[in-house]
């Protein structure tokens, strides 16, 4: 059995409802040689219970100003399970200061997390599904603790696991450039990976950017990842993978 499913079985909330599972990065276990990697083009099913249940609760967590949000616990198993994608409504969480989404079956943040102006811990643990964040999560000034499942992101410093060849389509690119929150007018957003340290973890970062001038603004990665924007593929050179 692969190792990601031994970690699953035994880190998942313990209930009898299989939760969606990819094999994206499934070379890094196995040895195998990898190809082309596609970003999860799956849409939300926005007519699902769960997907209604994450709304009530992020409804509620707004009204009463709670400091510490994680519907999983809250919901049923299925109903989590059926969550693909946080709501826009995140950014109504101004006073939550931990963001708890232990277990989940998410393949995207959208990029309003960048509006959680409050929020100083972010714990994603255990969602294996989620490779990579938005930009707009650096403009959480206050976030300083996380808890990620690294290995289960692109160019993770254990295997380094390709990146995406950019630009490809999905489901949640934001209204704004990433970096200077400028509209993007007429023209299709430039993509770019950049590995960020946010928090306690290095992580991948998509950047949705208006110009050439605002990719050339983005910060300098830390040392032992890609030192500059990319655009990801197979022929990106990576460091060393760290074993």
């Amino acid at each position: 059995m692969k190792l990601l499913k031994n970690l699953w079985a035994k880190e998942a909330p313990a209930n009898t409802v299989p939760r969606p599972f990819c094999h994206c990065l499934d070379p890094q276990y196995e040895e195998e040689k990898w190809t082309e990697l596609q970003i999860h083009q799956e849409e939300q099913d926005t007519g699902s219970a769960g997907w209604q249940r994450i709304n009530e609760l992020i409804e509620q967590a707004a009204a009463d100003g709670r400091r510490e949000f994680s519907p999983g616990p809250e919901m049923k198993p299925e109903e989590w399970a059926q969550v693909t994608e946080l709501p826009k409504s995140i950014s109504t969480l101004k006073r939550v200061k931990h963001l708890i989404l232990y277990g989940s079956s998410l393949v995207r943040i959208p990029p309003e997390i960048g509006e959680m102006t409050a929020l100083k811990q972010f714990s994603p643990y255990t969602s294996y599904r989620l490779h990579w964040f938005p930009y707009e999560i650096t403009r959480c000034k206050k976030l300083k603790d996380s808890t990620i499942s690294t290995r289960a992101l692109y160019g993770n410093y254990k295997d380094r696991a390709p990146f995406p060849r950019l630009p490809q389509d999905h489901p949640c690119v934001p209204q704004r450039c990433s970096v200077c929150e400028g509209s993007f007018g007429d023209t299709q957003p430039i993509q770019y990976w950049i590995s960020l340290r946010i928090a306690t973890d290095v992580v991948p970062l998509l950047v949705h950017a208006c110009s050439r001038e605002c990719i050339a603004n983005l910060p300098k990665p830390p040392e032992n990842y890609v030192q500059s924007p990319h655009q990801g593929g197979l022929g990106l050179g990576q460091p060393k993978a760290d074993r």
